[in-house]
This record gives C-alpha cells, sequence and structure tokens, in this order.
C-alpha cells in the first residue's frame, strides 16, 4: 500500500496529493498535475516509518 501526503507546489501553490511508495526514501524528480514544473522531492522516514516529504523548485 502507497503512502498519501498533501503538498503544495512550490510553483502554482496547488494543492495536491503525492503517492509514495512505502520503500522509497531519498530524492526523486516529479512534475506538478497542474502546472506540470519539476518539483525536487526529498523523501525520509521517522523510526516509526511515517513519511515525511519536503519540495523544492527543480
Amino acid at each position: 500500500m502507497d503512502d498519501a501526503i498533501e503538498v503544495c507546489c512550490p510553483w502554482c501553490f496547488e494543492q495536491q496529493e503525492l503517492w509514495v511508495d512505502p520503500q522509497t526514501v531519498g530524492e526523486m524528480v516529479q512534475d506538478c498535475e497542474v502546472c506540470c514544473r519539476p518539483w525536487r522531492v526529498f523523501v525520509s522516514r521517522d523510526e516509526f516509518g511515517r513519511l515525511h516529504v519536503q519540495l523544492e523548485r527543480s
């Protein structure tokens, strides 16, 4: 089962739901579903496996 988290695009500021595979950690690039501009997504998990995501413009 994938993890979902609500994020805000750093370009157009639209709220979106981002789905992340439970095994994913590290950095990836994702395009905004609204404005199509790229994000750099940093994925980490705490000691309990909870998802933490940080976005910046790519």
